[in-house]
């Protein structure tokens, strides 16, 4: 069994649900508390053990590929005024020299696509794949816990959580078989399937572990939804030849692609903190207090 030591996180996306914000600024790098989304994938890789991520970008993505470099001008104005916290803050983000790799994903013809463009930098290795704007709260991070399964099965890894049973054409969702250790072994995997064709209520939540053999399928995948190159699909393909399995993640994901995910993320994050638990537990109360006696009034 080969080690996973490298990552590909996608984030070429344009990012329309968050229109205008990411008319300039790529939805990667909108805020969560004080760091941005992407931030949070890159902590859980190296957390679960990842060595090298590779980012597939887009046009207008450069920013990102900055935020991981070093800044001088920022280092120099920091230690000037004495702002060590801050200092030791962005230290500790920045991944070490030759850690990272950036590559262009020309065309937006979807997940399955964008993850075909890492197949030289990966090479004949399995690798992890996390999607951005799926936030993991809790610890140990959704990789990690998915990591540590594979080095107990090998084969194909993914992240599951429940969802409402009535919610799964939301998704894509897994068939449940035996359990193995922590998880269990996928019978199936269909996407966005009606509750009453829903082979569980168990959907994938932006984690993987993949093995190589998944770059050949992808490259001669045919378009599926959206005339895009889906990754199920080949995963479905895959999943004849090779075994796939499934770790319910003992946290929470949050969907930052989402307006409703962002900013449920932002509080949850922000409530863990303790230098800003407290103010903003009372804000909330105040805001509920007067939305209470707004409703009244009317």
């Amino acid at each position: 069994m080969q080690k996973v030591r490298k990552a590909v996180i996608p984030v070429a996306g344009l990012g329309t649900r968050f229109l205008p914000a990411t008319k300039s600024m790529p939805k990667e790098m909108l805020p969560v508390v004080d760091k941005p989304v992407v931030q949070y994938a890159v902590d859980e890789a190296f957390e679960a053990g990842i060595e090298h991520i590779v980012f597939v970008t887009g046009r207008n993505k450069a920013v990102i590929e900055d935020y991981f470099d070093l800044h001088p001008e920022l280092i120099g104005t920091l230690e000037q005024t004495g702002k060590k916290a801050q200092l030791q803050s962005l230290e500790s983000l920045l991944p070490v020299a030759g850690a990272t790799s950036f590559i262009r994903q020309q065309s937006p013809h979807g997940l399955g696509h964008a993850v075909w463009c890492a197949r030289e930098v990966i090479g004949n290795e399995p690798f992890a794949l996390l999607l951005p704007d799926m936030v993991s709260f809790g610890a140990p991070g959704c990789l990690a816990e998915t990591v540590d399964l594979y080095q107990r099965t090998g084969g194909n890894v993914i992240a599951v959580e429940r969802c409402d049973p009535s919610e799964t054409g939301k998704y894509g969702i897994v068939g449940r078989g035996d359990e193995i250790s922590s998880g269990f072994e996928v019978t199936a995997m269909v996407e966005k399937p009606a509750p009453a064709d829903a082979p569980s209520n168990y959907y994938i939540n932006g984690r993987y572990i993949l093995q190589p053999e998944i770059f050949a399928l992808l490259g001669n995948q045919s378009r599926g939804a959206g005339n895009e190159i889906q990754l199920t699909d080949a995963m479905v393909r895959l999943a004849k030849s090779q075994p796939f399995y499934a770790q319910p993640f003992n946290g929470r994901m949050f969907d930052c692609g989402s307006k409703e995910g962002f900013i449920e993320a932002t509080i949850a994050f922000a409530l863990a903190r303790d230098d800003m638990k407290g103010p903003v537990l009372e804000m909330l109360r105040e805001f509920v207090r007067s939305h209470e006696r707004r409703e009244v009034a009317a």
